[in-house]
């Protein structure tokens, strides 16, 4: 089943102790798209501006991610430049234009409208909402991602939002700051009263953890010796997580585990080179053979 996902392309300047990038494509939307589509056919919903080049688009025809939603403008594409720290856990922004993003108001193409899957990436709350209006039919699974930005800035339109979705995909201190505990279960419980009934925890260099009335389900990041650049990790945790969902049409408690260990898979492979560099290069048979390592990592005998 085909998955839309709206959000943020963006134009990226990274620095880390491996080394510098000076125009990288990225953003929310872009990571999502390209991990997603390894599992399910994605539809694209962003802004970019008029610097935004045939030869950039390249990678979303390549992947055969729909981009009829990929609105063009006039002015240029939202730009980030970030330095990250010697172990990658830290980073400072060096700088953020808006640019053609500031104006983003997502209009869904008629074909995108009869979604079953949606993901909706770190924008203004309101404007996730008006994208769920926008679909026909009650998606059978909506995951939303959002920030301390909006949870601090906007938190009634969010969790005016919450009430319209089934997943909620945040990182930890997010999860502590939306519900006010400290602890990551019982932040859950209190999330659960907003309206989503699954809460995934994006933990970094940790892993992830699941939470449902079912139970918990935690992955271990994939171990590396050489990460590059966590900028997409998340959103590529996200996009594998969801294409794995939509490509298998279901969300059982079995869909859900795997679909968090081809998450984590996802994110392991886009640290390991700038920007999209790993995943263009990625082939399947790489992904179901991590899988794979990541079971192995994780069985044992009682």
């Amino acid at each position: 089943m085909s998955l839309l996902v709206v959000g943020s392309v963006a134009f990226d300047a990274l620095e880390s102790p491996y080394g510098k990038v000076e125009r990288a494509l990225g953003g929310a939307a872009t990571y999502f798209a390209v991990a997603a589509s390894f599992f399910t056919p994605v539809n694209l919903v962003a802004i970019v501006g008029d610097d935004f080049t045939a030869e950039d688009e390249k990678i979303f025809r390549g992947r055969h991610i729909d981009t009829e939603g990929l609105e063009r403008a006039t002015g240029k594409t939202f730009f980030w430049a970030g330095r990250y720290s010697q172990n990658l856990n830290e980073r400072v922004t060096l700088a953020t234009e808006l640019n053609v993003f500031a104006d983003f108001k997502p209009r869904l193409p008629e074909k995108y409208r009869a979604s079953q899957f949606v993901f909706l990436a770190n924008i203004a709350p309101e404007l996730q909402r008006d994208v769920l209006h926008q679909v026909k039919k009650r998606p059978k699974i909506a995951a939303l991602d959002t920030m301390n930005y909006w949870i601090e800035r906007s938190n009634a339109e969010l969790r005016e939002t919450l009430k319209h979705v089934d997943i909620l995909m945040i990182n930890d201190s997010e999860t502590r700051e939306l519900s006010s505990e400290h602890n990551l279960l019982r932040a859950a419980r209190h999330i659960f009263k907003m309206g989503p009934s699954t809460l995934v925890v994006k933990r970094g260099e940790y892993g992830a953890m699941l939470v449902d009335k079912r139970g918990v389900f935690c992955v271990p990041a994939f171990p590396l010796e050489e990460p590059h650049d966590p900028t997409g990790a998340g959103d590529s945790f996200a996009g594998g997580f969801m294409g794995y969902l939509a490509g298998n049409g279901e969300k059982s408690d079995a869909a859900l585990r795997r679909a968090m260990v081809f998450g984590s898979v996802l994110g392991s492979f886009a640290v390991e080179q700038f920007g999209l560099d790993r995943l263009r290069r990625l082939k399947r048979s790489e992904i179901h053979a991590r899988a794979r390592h990541f079971s192995k990592l994780t069985q044992f005998k009682l």
